[in-house]
């Protein structure tokens, strides 16, 4: 099924010739750095609390929570499960109000307890159960977001969409539907995608979850691979500590609900990282740390669930 086209031109179906295609590329990763400068993504939540009600009883998810993002930095945001590390994000993309504090995002507040909700193309999120549209092919997939945006033409956003799959080996399932990719592609289509609409930050809600180890590995390679070469301020959620530390400058340390920053970790490993990095003195210090940190809210976690069961 084809998609509405806005300056009226037709998909073509096929990629650019293969002779030019790293020109393309090189072409395409810096027009992305050159229309990035004026989004900086310089991230702030500052005293952001948020309140749910569940029956009869509130939770609390969030209290006193702040956090700062410097532009262009990768942060990592870790916790036992229920700590309100989505609630955060969710936050942070406009999806879901504050009851308390607010978050400000290149010198603009963008969501606060006093109704200043706004969610826009300068954030975008991954989303850990994926999000691309089935009944289209990956190339309109990736075009639709520029397009509705009404950002550029139809045949400009899909020469950046086939320099960008050319950036990952994915430019020969260009026509393919998200049904014939595995979910390793599937990943790598929707990252793509999120740079591919430009915006200042872009969110991972845990979108390497569910993979194999290797397609996993590979998923983390090109995600490094496209950061650099165009960097935005990303923000990862996960539950996978070694997967924290090999991407993050920063791994930050949730405590259990009411969710808060307990700590923070540089991540002081030179770039770019290759995989046995990890094998490394300085990658397994500290990951001890980190692991000391995160078990100490998890054992509070468990303990708290516990008596809400008694």
């Amino acid at each position: 099924m084809a998609i509405e086209v806005a300056n009226g031109a037709t998909p073509h179906p096929n990629p650019p010739p293969q002779g030019g295609r790293e020109r393309t590329e090189s072409a395409a990763l810096s027009e992305y750095r050159s229309s990035s400068a004026a989004q900086q993504g310089d991230l702030h939540a500052r005293g952001v609390g948020k309140i749910y009600a569940a029956g009869n009883e509130a939770v609390v998810a969030l209290e006193s929570c702040s956090l700062d993002i410097a532009s262009r930095q990768f942060c990592a945001l870790v916790g036992p499960s229920g700590c309100g590390k989505t609630t955060l994000l969710n936050a942070i993309a406009g999806f879901d109000a504050l009851t308390s504090g607010e978050i400000e995002l290149d010198g603009r507040i963008i969501n606060s307890a006093r109704g200043h909700l706004k969610p826009g193309p300068d954030r975008v999120v991954v989303f850990q159960n994926g999000a691309l549209f089935p009944w289209a092919t990956v190339r309109e997939n990736l075009v639709r977001g520029p397009i509705i945006q009404q950002r550029i033409t139809y045949r400009e956003a899909e020469r950046r969409a086939l320099a960008l799959l050319g950036r990952v080996g994915l430019v020969d399932v260009a026509s393919a539907y998200p049904a014939a990719l595995s979910s390793g592609m599937r990943r790598r289509v929707e990252i793509v995608r999120a740079l591919l609409c430009d915006p200042a930050v872009i969110l991972l809600d845990e979108p390497f979850r569910g993979l194999d180890t290797v397609s996993k590995a590979s998923a983390h390679q090109f995600l490094l691979d496209l950061w650099g070469a165009a960097p935005k301020t990303l923000l990862l959620i996960t539950h996978d500590l070694d997967e924290a530390l090999f991407l993050a400058d920063r791994v930050v340390v949730m405590s259990t609900r009411p969710g808060r920053v307990k700590v923070e970790f540089a991540v002081n490993l030179p770039r770019p990282r290759p995989p046995h990095v990890m094998a490394s003195r300085a990658f397994l210090d500290l990951k001890a740390q980190l692991i000391d940190a995160v078990h100490e809210e998890a054992v509070k976690a468990f303990v708290a669930g516990e008596r809400e069961l008694a």
